[in-house]
C-alpha cells in the first residue's frame, strides 16, 4: 500500500479528525468512518472529531454520539486528520491543525490535488473520500458500522451513484462495502431520500420561485432569513434542493442559495453536463468541490450573489 495511514498515526496518543464546513454525507461518512478504525486499531489512543453540527438527517448514523460541535482550547493533538478538504475550510478547527505534531491530509478534490498536510493522501479519480479511506482499512478492521458510514459517503458524494464520478472502482468499492450486511436502503432513506414537511416546504417554494438564465440554461432558487423565518425552516431544511433543480428540463446548471447569517449566504450549486463545471464557478469566490457539485459562501447580498454566479457560469459559454 503507497500510504499506511496506520503506520503515521501508530504512536500518537491523542488523535483529532475533521473535515469541511457544512459537512455533507461523504465528510461525515469519511471522518467518523477514519475515528472508528482507528479507536479500534489504536485502543489506547484518545480519537476526537470536530465538525460543524450536521443535519439532522445524520443525527442516527455509527459514531454520531461522538461528535463535538464546537472546537474548545485544547492541548495540542499528537495527529490531526483532516478529511474530504483542504486547510482553508476547515473552519476553526484550524488552531488545532496548525498546533499538531502530525498533520495528514485525505482528500479526492482537484483542487486539493497536492494536499496541505504533512503527509497528504489525494487521489482525484475517486469519486468520494469514503472511497479512499476504504482502501486505507484492512479488510479485519471492517465491520457493519465502519462499512455502513463509507458506503454512505461514496453514496452520497455519487448522487447515490447516478453523477459522472462513479466508475468501475467505485462499484466494486461499495460491493466490498455491501458484504458486512447492513441496511443500505434504510441508510439512503434516512440520509439522502428523506423528506420532512418543513422540507418540503422549502423545496415547494423554491420550484415556484425559481428563475432562469441564458437562455433556460441555468436555474436559480434563493432563501433568506425572512423567508425561512416566516416559514418556519433553517439550514437543514435546504438539502436536496439544489439537486431537484438540476433535473429541470432544458438546465445544464443549477444554483440554490440560502442566507446562512444576517448578509453571509451560501451557494451550493450542480451540473448536468460538461458545458459548466461548477468547480470552476466556486474557486472564484473561495469555494470548490468538483466538475458537477460544488459550494462557495459569500458576504453581501443575496442579489450580488446571485448576480455574480450567473456572470461565472456565463464565462464557461463564451
Amino acid at each position: 500500500m503507497a500510504f499506511d495511514l496506520l503506520s503515521l498515526v501508530k504512536d500518537a496518543k491523542t488523535i483529532g479528525i475533521t473535515g469541511h464546513t457544512n459537512p455533507d454525507g461523504d465528510c461525515i461518512g469519511s471522518t467518523f468512518a477514519v475515528a472508528k478504525y482507528l479507536k479500534k486499531a489504536l485502543p489506547a489512543a484518545k480519537v476526537e472529531v470536530f465538525l460543524e453540527k450536521p443535519e439532522k438527517a445524520f443525527d442516527h448514523v455509527p459514531g454520531r454520539e461522538d461528535l463535538i460541535v464546537d472546537f474548545p482550547e485544547r492541548d495540542p493533538f499528537d495527529v490531526f486528520i483532516v478529511c474530504d478538504t483542504n486547510y482553508e475550510r476547515i473552519s476553526d478547527a484550524k488552531k488545532y491543525f496548525d498546533a499538531a505534531g502530525r498533520t495528514i491530509n485525505i482528500d479526492h478534490h482537484i483542487s486539493n490535488a497536492q494536499g496541505t498536510g504533512e503527509y497528504n493522501y489525494v487521489i482525484p479519480e475517486a469519486a468520494a473520500c469514503a472511497e479512499i479511506i476504504t482502501e486505507l482499512i484492512p479488510d479485519e478492521m471492517l465491520d457493519a458500522e465502519i462499512a455502513q458510514l463509507l458506503y454512505m459517503g461514496i453514496a452520497h458524494d455519487t448522487g447515490v451513484f447516478h453523477f459522472s464520478n462513479t466508475s468501475p472502482q467505485t462499484m466494486r468499492t461499495c460491493a466490498r462495502l455491501l458484504e458486512y450486511k447492513f441496511d443500505f436502503a434504510k441508510l439512503l432513506d434516512d440520509t439522502f431520500y428523506a423528506r420532512t414537511n418543513l422540507q418540503n416546504l422549502m423545496m415547494g417554494h423554491a420550484l415556484m420561485h425559481s428563475r432562469f438564465y441564458l437562455d433556460g440554461k441555468v436555474i436559480v432558487a434563493s432563501a433568506d432569513l425572512e423567508l425561512m423565518a416566516r416559514l418556519g425552516t433553517g439550514r437543514d431544511e435546504t438539502g436536496g434542493i439544489v439537486e431537484r433543480l438540476r433535473v429541470t428540463e432544458g438546465v445544464d446548471c443549477s444554483v440554490y442559495i440560502y442566507e446562512k447569517a444576517p448578509g453571509y449566504f451560501k451557494g451550493s450549486l450542480r451540473s448536468s453536463s460538461d458545458a459548466v463545471n461548477v468547480a470552476k464557478v466556486c474557486e472564484a469566490f473561495g469555494g470548490g468541490g468538483h466538475d458537477r457539485a460544488a459550494g462557495c459562501e459569500y458576504d453581501g447580498t443575496v442579489a450580488e450573489f446571485e448576480e455574480k454566479i450567473v456572470q461565472e457560469i456565463a464565462k464557461q459559454y463564451s
